[in-house]
């Protein structure tokens, strides 16, 4: 029984992609669109709207939020967004048990800017050996979160990188670069009135040599566009909750950068 079970993992393993060599493919040809779905938000539990994936051409899933749903409901979740897509599903971890083997990678991120040293290395120690176990690939990565933070700044307890500051922002990011993490994301907060400033993003580009990730507060597709001059990838999340034709204009609009 041991050993069917061992090369049924296996199996399962031998069959994921390896994401990162994926990303950074993609990235030598285009600019990406990572869209975030929230287990515990209404998508998540539509059937007929995760269908829709199909046809946005977005570049991954990243699967991720607050409210810590786990366990065999996150399961469930990732295996069904599966059924509808081919595109990498990653986890955007928001706690040490938001962890699914059946995803094909995690963000093991590190909050840098926290002021609680929980967010930037204990929580990913409590979860390290559930992610080895899980033989999920880990896409390392420095996470900023950039006022106003929202619901993100708020619970990472976040000492907000300031909006008029773009090279305290750059500093961060070198840092991060130079500490080993892969990729760097700047986060302005989900439902944020206003995405991070393009001379912030600007000023972080020029330093670092990772693809630069943002979100937060991007609704429409010509200010996709203008981030995806300089960001590598963006990503949506409430969009997708809210409207799927403006998601899907998104996408495109992001598609059409050069």
């Amino acid at each position: 029984m041991q050993k069917f079970i061992f090369i049924e993992l296996q199996k399962f393993l031998g069959d994921k992609m390896n994401v990162e060599e994926y990303i950074k493919n993609k990235l030598k040809k285009e600019k990406l669109h990572f869209t975030l779905i929230d287990p515990d938000s209404e998508i998540a539990k539509n059937s007929e709207a995760l269908k829709s994936l199909k046809d946005i051409n977005t570049d991954a899933i990243l699967i991720g939020g607050s409210t810590q749903v786990r366990g065999e409901e996150l399961d469930s979740l990732i295996k069904s967004i599966k059924k509808f897509t081919t595109v990498p599903v990653i986890i955007f971890p928001g706690g040490v048990g938001g962890i699914s083997r059946y995803a094909d990678a995690i963000f093991f991120m590190s909050l840098l800017n926290s002021r609680n040293p929980y967010f930037i290395t204990k929580a990913q120690a409590l979860g390290a050996f559930q992610v080895k176990l899980s033989r999920l690939e880990t896409l390392p990565m420095g996470y900023l979160i950039i006022e106003p933070g929202e619901t993100a700044g708020f619970i990472g307890e976040a000492d907000l990188l300031l909006r008029r500051k773009p090279k305290i922002a750059a500093a961060y990011a070198l840092a991060a670069q130079f500490m080993g993490m892969r990729f760097v994301y700047l986060e302005a907060g989900s439902g944020a009135s206003e995405p991070v400033p393009l001379k912030m993003i600007n000023y972080v580009k020029k330093a670092v040599d990772i693809p630069v990730i943002v979100g937060g507060g991007i609704r429409d597709e010509k200010k996709a566009a203008e981030i995806s001059k300089t960001a590598d990838i963006i990503v949506t999340g409430t969009i997708a909750e809210e409207n799927f034709e403006k998601l899907s204009e998104i996408v495109k609009a992001v598609k059409g950068v050069r």
